[in-house]
Protein backbone atom coordinates (compact mmCIF):
# COMPACT_ATOMS: atom_id res chain seq x y z
CA UNK A 1 0.00 0.00 0.00
CA UNK A 2 2.94 2.36 0.73
CA UNK A 3 4.35 1.46 -2.92
CA UNK A 4 1.18 2.82 -4.24
CA UNK A 5 0.84 5.93 -2.02
CA UNK A 6 4.37 6.89 -2.89
CA UNK A 7 3.75 6.33 -6.59
CA UNK A 8 0.42 8.47 -6.36
CA UNK A 9 2.44 11.34 -4.83
CA UNK A 10 4.96 11.01 -8.43
CA UNK A 11 2.14 10.81 -10.73
CA UNK A 12 0.74 14.13 -9.06
CA UNK A 13 4.15 15.94 -8.69
CA UNK A 14 4.14 15.04 -13.09
CA UNK A 15 1.22 16.75 -13.24
CA UNK A 16 2.02 19.91 -11.35
CA UNK A 17 4.88 19.62 -13.47
CA UNK A 18 2.92 19.34 -16.73
CA UNK A 19 0.62 21.86 -15.87
CA UNK A 20 3.42 24.78 -14.82
CA UNK A 21 4.28 23.47 -18.37
CA UNK A 22 1.40 24.40 -20.47
CA UNK A 23 1.30 27.60 -18.38
CA UNK A 24 4.39 28.28 -19.91
CA UNK A 25 3.41 27.51 -23.64
CA UNK A 26 0.49 29.91 -22.56
CA UNK A 27 3.11 32.91 -21.82
CA UNK A 28 4.98 31.90 -24.79
CA UNK A 29 2.03 32.30 -27.48
CA UNK A 30 0.91 35.61 -25.46
CA UNK A 31 4.50 37.14 -25.43
CA UNK A 32 4.29 35.62 -29.28
CA UNK A 33 7.32 33.54 -29.21
CA UNK A 34 9.34 31.65 -31.77
CA UNK A 35 6.86 29.06 -33.34
CA UNK A 36 9.40 26.40 -32.92
CA UNK A 37 10.31 26.84 -28.94
CA UNK A 38 6.58 26.65 -28.66
CA UNK A 39 6.38 23.23 -30.84
CA UNK A 40 9.47 21.83 -28.48
CA UNK A 41 7.33 22.43 -25.43
CA UNK A 42 4.51 21.09 -26.63
CA UNK A 43 6.20 18.11 -27.79
CA UNK A 44 7.77 17.71 -23.92
CA UNK A 45 4.54 17.88 -22.73
CA UNK A 46 3.14 15.34 -24.77
CA UNK A 47 6.31 13.63 -23.92
CA UNK A 48 5.55 14.25 -20.21
CA UNK A 49 1.67 13.27 -20.29
CA UNK A 50 2.57 9.89 -22.25
CA UNK A 51 4.85 8.74 -19.25
CA UNK A 52 2.13 9.63 -16.58
CA UNK A 53 -0.34 7.50 -18.84
CA UNK A 54 1.84 5.01 -18.52
CA UNK A 55 2.50 5.16 -14.46
CA UNK A 56 -1.42 4.97 -14.12
CA UNK A 57 -1.48 1.91 -17.14
CA UNK A 58 1.03 -0.03 -15.10
CA UNK A 59 -0.85 0.77 -11.93
CA UNK A 60 -3.84 -0.35 -13.31
CA UNK A 61 -2.80 -3.56 -14.73
CA UNK A 62 -0.60 -4.68 -11.10
CA UNK A 63 -3.55 -3.88 -9.75
CA UNK A 64 -6.32 -5.38 -11.47
CA UNK A 65 -4.61 -8.41 -12.70
CA UNK A 66 -3.44 -9.34 -9.57
CA UNK A 67 -7.17 -8.75 -8.01
CA UNK A 68 -8.47 -10.92 -10.84
CA UNK A 69 -6.11 -14.04 -10.35
CA UNK A 70 -7.23 -14.07 -6.97
CA UNK A 71 -10.59 -13.84 -8.00
CA UNK A 72 -10.46 -16.13 -11.04
CA UNK A 73 -11.83 -13.45 -13.37
CA UNK A 74 -8.86 -13.04 -15.30
CA UNK A 75 -10.49 -13.61 -19.14
CA UNK A 76 -13.07 -10.88 -17.82
CA UNK A 77 -10.10 -8.45 -17.10
CA UNK A 78 -7.76 -9.21 -19.67
CA UNK A 79 -10.62 -7.95 -22.30
CA UNK A 80 -11.06 -4.98 -20.12
CA UNK A 81 -7.11 -4.38 -20.12
CA UNK A 82 -6.98 -4.86 -23.99
CA UNK A 83 -9.78 -2.29 -24.66
CA UNK A 84 -8.01 0.01 -22.01
CA UNK A 85 -5.09 -0.25 -23.89
CA UNK A 86 -6.46 0.19 -27.35
CA UNK A 87 -8.20 3.58 -26.20
CA UNK A 88 -4.66 4.83 -24.44
CA UNK A 89 -2.41 4.65 -27.62
CA UNK A 90 -4.79 6.11 -29.86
Amino acid sequence: MEDHKAQIENIKRRLNRIEGQLKGIQRMIDNDACCVDILVQISAVRAAISKVGVLIMESHVKKCLHQAIQEENSEETLDELMTIMSNFIK
